[in-house]
């Protein structure tokens, strides 16, 4: 029985060139022609909407240029522990007013936003409508926040929910925020490491001291996760850090298990004195 073999080499141009090959990446380029026009369509029928107020977009963004103008990130000079921006650069290594008041239970907080109503809408669409897109995004502008941060960290853990709660909600954002961190930084991260062993009452509307004396004692490690957090550089993530009472809670729980350093990095943060919706 005679065997016929195709020989690709003998399918060539002029210049010696190799059809195949070129008939290959000729075709990948019509896929992404297509895929490209699919999407542009899609995009005329159903177009993609503002994270923040919901109207129509156009190109690659998720943030219209309105409610992009109103977002508010920070940037140095801020204070060294806790991430709050400073009006002026009081020189290095400051320290805000209410760090001397009160050191707080981490080592340093950073935040990509302060939280006002405009990135407050961003974390209402992401918490409550579901809005998933909108994690890579966030992640990139977290990264950015903490990059001292996350060059010394060994792992990254998010702050964890209730059971009850996370069946109500589906999914945990400071989870998913805290995968999204450590794709983009390759810092591996520990979703499960730490739990929530009570289901507190909500923290709005609570005053600073309430708010601790809620979630005290309330977060727990899993079992046999101590040597992930013994002697580890430990960064905790979560959405919105508002007084700090439940990722000082957090914090005190890793630092009673033996982790050496707790740093904290959120997508927003209450800045003292601002009048935040929360």
């Amino acid at each position: 029985m005679t065997i016929w073999r195709m020989d690709t080499r003998c399918f060539s141009d002029l210049h010696g060139r190799p059809i195949v090959g070129s008939m290959a990446i000729q075709g990948q380029s019509i896929v992404q022609g297509v895929r490209q026009a699919l999407r542009a369509g899609m995009d005329i029928l159903l177009p993609p909407r503002c994270l923040a107020c919901n109207a129509p977009l156009w190109g690659e963004t998720q943030v219209c240029a309105a409610c992009w103008s109103s977002l508010q990130f920070i940037d140095a000079p801020l204070c060294d522990v806790s991430g709050v921006p400073f009006p002026f650069d009081p020189g290095t290594n400051s320290v805000s007013a209410e760090v001397l008041a009160r050191q707080p239970a981490f080592n340093r907080a950073r935040a990509a936003l302060r939280y006002d109503a405009s990135s407050g809408r961003l974390v209402s669409r992401l918490k409550y409508g579901d809005r998933l897109e909108a994690v890579p995004l966030f992640a990139r502008w977290m990264v950015r926040a903490g990059a001292e941060l996350l060059e010394d960290a060994d792992v990254i853990v998010p702050v964890p929910l209730h059971p009850s709660r996370l069946f109500q909600r589906r999914f945990n954002q400071s989870a998913e925020l805290a995968r999204a961190v450590s794709h983009l930084s390759g810092v591996p991260v520990a979703p499960d490491l730490l739990m929530r062993t009570r289901a507190t009452p909500t923290q709005v509307g609570l005053s600073a001291s309430a708010r601790r004396r809620n979630v005290a004692g309330a977060f727990a490690l899993t079992s046999g996760s101590g040597e992930k957090v013994m002697e580890r550089h430990v960064l905790l993530i979560d959405d919105v850090l508002t007084t700090g009472a439940t990722v000082e809670a957090c914090a005190r729980r890793l630092g009673a298990e033996g982790a050496a350093r707790v740093d904290v990095l959120t997508l927003a943060r209450v800045v003292p004195g601002e009048d935040a919706p929360i």
